[in-house]
């Protein structure tokens, strides 16, 4: 589309709008690569990291000095580059370069160069001509014109045919090299890069016998690039390396398009590696969720604590809330750390009952998930009797579990005591000691009605 140029009256930052257009084309279109790519994958680690590998085709002439490798992320760590080239092809020196577009930095690069420049021609015309650009100080800019005239104008008001070659306008590479003869080859690339992650997500939708488990594997991309058609992997497991700064931008979020083709899972080297099954699209500054799990029909079941206080700082009575949990019989699967959000239906619609972390799980292994606190059972402690002697600590409490729903509940009360030759528990109500010193009591409560146990402590000073 061609346009007069005394239709360009209204100018847009400094620029009419067919300057701007071809300005903006200009920004598109240019590219100093002659690459193909053949392969690209990354692995997203725990802790921040990740791992890309890119295999391309390039041509490379006696004559060439450098190489430029663009598209790189700009959170690139560049002292874990791995590059490997022809053995003809010999590399001295490496260089990361990003020159992010301004103004300034296009101006100082025309110096010297061929310019055009908007001028006034009446009260409400611009014409454009040629010119050369001598110097810039900011808003003013000196240049010589076709007529040998050398004039002051506003530095917005010149315009660029061309972004000058030493300009890199994406995150790039840059090689030193020395080519003993022209070839087209195959170069592969590894390099680590900061501010990706991957997360676990877990939905648990509770039946009234069994559960249904699904799995989300969350990638958050920040890394500075954007991944298109890659193969994606991501690693459970903490690996050893040194801590690296962090930054915050605003994100996007996208959930990646159903696959029916489950992701593969293997153990590798004390670590567990998940296969995407499919090519994904990483955008920058988003998040992109993939579903690597879905188990059907599991058994579980209730259960209801409370952690109480040490028997020997108790004063007078306190009343306690008791949690409640589903635990999840060993799972034939292993668990990736994350968030599990656990469901339930009432009256057609999902209620949500809790929310709990859960760490690196291997297979075979009992999870207990906490909701939250019970709305109709509670615990109170009451200090009968407090008896020490010069050699001995000793206390009577009496426990009340009072169940207000219209469902038999039985109650697991840990009360924290030492456990040593020299100390004693003596009580009606069975017990055990679980987790090193928790006295541990299972009491069976039931709908709408209260029970009570007496506990003797005593242990030695």
């Amino acid at each position: 589309m061609t346009r007069d140029k005394s239709q360009c009256n209204k100018p847009l930052n400094g620029l009419c709008n067919k300057t701007y257009l071809g300005f903006i084309s200009t920004l598109l279109l240019f590219s100093s690569v002659n690459a193909t790519l053949l392969e690209n994958s990354l692995i997203v680690y725990n802790g921040n990291v990740g791992l890309v590998h890119e295999s391309k085709k390039i041509k490379i002439t006696k004559n060439d000095k450098s190489i430029t490798y663009e598209n790189v992320a700009s959170s690139i760590e560049t002292d874990s580059v791995n590059v490997k080239l022809p053995n003809s092809v010999k590399l001295y020196s490496q260089q990361y370069r990003y020159d992010k577009l301004t103004l300034t930095k296009l101006l100082n690069a025309h110096i010297g160069k061929d310019i055009q420049v908007r001028i006034l021609k009446n009260a409400k015309e611009f014409k454009v001509i040629n010119a050369t650009l001598l110097s810039n100080n900011g808003n003013s800019s000196l240049v010589k014109t076709d007529k040998k005239k050398i004039i002051s104008v506003n530095s917005k008001d010149i315009i660029f045919k061309t972004i000058p070659s030493e300009l890199l306008t994406k995150p790039s590479l840059v090689w030193n090299i020395k080519a003993s003869k022209t070839l087209n080859t195959e170069m592969e690339i590894d390099y680590l890069i900061k501010n990706i992650t991957w997360s676990s997500d877990y939905i648990l939708n509770l039946g009234k016998k069994s559960a249904d488990l699904s799995g989300w594997i969350t990638i958050d991309n920040r890394s500075g690039k954007k991944f298109s058609d890659t193969s994606l992997y991501v690693l459970a497991g903490e690996i050893n390396r040194a801590k690296k700064p962090t930054y915050r931008r605003e994100l996007m979020y996208t959930k990646a398009a159903a696959d029916s083709t489950p992701v593969a899972q293997e153990a590798h080297e004390g670590y567990h590696f998940y296969t995407i099954p499919f090519k994904v699209n990483l955008a920058n500054n988003e998040k992109t969720q993939i579903k690597f799990t879905d188990k059907k029909s599991l058994k579980f079941e209730r259960k209801y604590s409370a952690k109480l206080q040490n028997p020997l700082y108790l004063r007078g009575e306190i009343k306690s809330d008791v949690s409640q949990y589903i635990k999840l019989k060993g799972l034939d699967i292993p668990l990736p750390k994350g968030l599990v959000r656990t469901y339930s239906k009432l009256r057609g619609t999902s209620v949500l009952l809790g929310e709990t972390n859960i760490a690196h799980t291997p297979k075979e292994t009992d999870i207990e998930l906490r909701l939250g606190k019970n709305f109709d059972v509670k615990v109170t402690q009451t200090l009968l009797s407090r008896d020490d002697s010069q050699r001995y600590f000793m206390a009577d409490v009496k426990y009340t579990l009072k169940n207000s729903s219209d469902k038999t509940k039985r109650v697991e009360v840990l009360v924290p005591f030492n456990k040593n030759k020299n100390s004693i528990v003596k009580s009606s109500q069975k017990y055990k000691f679980t987790k090193g010193n928790l006295v541990t009591f299972s009491v069976l409560v039931k709908a709408n009605s209260s029970k009570s146990f007496k506990v003797h402590f005593e242990t030695k000073k």
